[in-house]
């Protein structure tokens, strides 16, 4: 495992500068998951730390050791692609050991390693398959298994379970996490557009929007402590329900209430009053109340029955974007009904005119 530094790290392609100084410490043996919409420059930050692609400007240690001119086979990583990138004359067993032989190891050694790895990704019984005889989750354990065999420093993946179905997803990110738990705190960087993925795998992660980092932090501290408004939407399924609304100053209290909305939330904010802010409540933090007890009241326009949950899609009068509830789904809620609706104020946001966080008050 290594610790990997980047500071002041600039990539950009001729006058176009897609990564705009990252500064960023993953601790050795962390798993560190980046997450961002596509073009938000997450997987050329993978390939500058792989080697694959060259660094403008800044520094990258890996250890201490600067890394900015060594190859990826003199960094000590291995990177696990989106495509398993398997060799179709070859078996399961060559396969792992191909980066083995051309490093010359010997035949014990790399009987070992190989045996070893498919045993930590339960393949054994497939080592002398073809990969066209294999499932794609079967594929990408071995694509796994041939970084695992290579006794890396630092594991990179980029995006390799999005040529999965959804339920193949599931099982391999449970043993994606399995494995950083088996091979006793390796380091992982993991590259998804998933927030999901994200948030189930990551001891921490690092929110890319435009080629700057938003925020670093754990996955319940992205969402429960957003920095800004684009860190609150992209945490969370559904997105966090943004309104725009005004803040009110009281005796220790602010009171916040949303444009169009029919009550308030007091919220202990650090600022007078405000009217140029927006309030930001999750689904799941939305309860359906009294008419005399509502912040939200309007008809519903859309209902989407999960079973376990019940998303209620509110006519609030703001343009065209509903407020979304994510409600018991022994709800009855019907279009057209009109419904009310109550936040938790611990669990509400406020943000100023820019989208930046306002801090509650201490």
């Amino acid at each position: 495992m290594a610790r990997v530094k980047l500071e002041n790290v600039v990539k950009a392609y001729g006058d176009v500068e897609v990564l705009h100084g990252i500064d960023l410490d993953i601790n050795a043996g962390e798993f560190m998951v980046f997450v961002g919409p596509s073009g938000c420059g997450k997987s050329t930050l993978l390939r500058l730390i792989a080697g694959l692609e060259d660094i403008s400007s800044g520094s990258m240690t890996f250890d201490g050791e600067m890394v900015n001119t060594l190859s990826p086979s003199q960094r000590g990583i291995a990177m696990v692609f989106q495509s398993y990138a398997l060799y179709p004359h070859m078996t399961v067993f060559e396969n792992m050991a191909f980066g083995l032989s051309l490093a010359k190891a010997g035949k014990d050694e790399i009987d070992r390693k190989v045996r070893d790895a498919a045993e930590i990704l339960q393949i054994t019984p497939y080592l002398e398959r073809l990969p066209k005889e294999l499932s794609g989750g079967q594929r990408q354990r071995v694509a796994i298994g041939r970084a695992i065999t290579r006794d890396p420093r630092v594991f990179l993946f980029d995006e390799p379970l999005s040529n999965l179905d959804a339920a193949l997803r599931g099982q391999t990110r449970i043993e994606i996490a399995n494995l950083h738990s088996r091979m006793a705190g390796s380091t992982m960087i993991y590259v998804t557009h998933d927030q999901v993925e994200a948030m189930t795998l990551a001891d921490r992660i690092v929110v890319l929007r435009d080629g700057r980092i938003e925020q670093v932090g754990t996955p319940m501290e992205l969402y429960t402590q957003p920095a800004n408004v684009f860190v609150a939407q992209f945490i969370g399924a559904p997105s966090m329900n943004i309104v725009p609304a005004t803040v009110t100053a009281g005796e220790g209290m602010s009171q916040v209430a949303p444009n169009g909305g029919s009550g308030a939330i007091p919220v202990p904010l650090a600022g007078g009053a405000q009217d140029r802010v927006s309030l930001g409540v999750r689904p799941e933090d939305l309860t359906l109340a009294a008419e005399g007890e509502a912040v939200f009241s309007g008809p519903v326009s859309h209902v989407e029955q999960l079973g376990e949950v019940v998303l209620a899609y509110l006519d609030i009068g703001q343009a065209d974007t509903p407020l979304i509830a994510k409600l018991p789904g022994t709800s009855r809620i019907e279009r057209g009904q009109v419904i009310h609706l109550s936040a938790d104020p611990s669990a509400s946001h406020v943000f100023d005119a820019k989208g930046a966080a306002i801090p509650r008050a201490a």
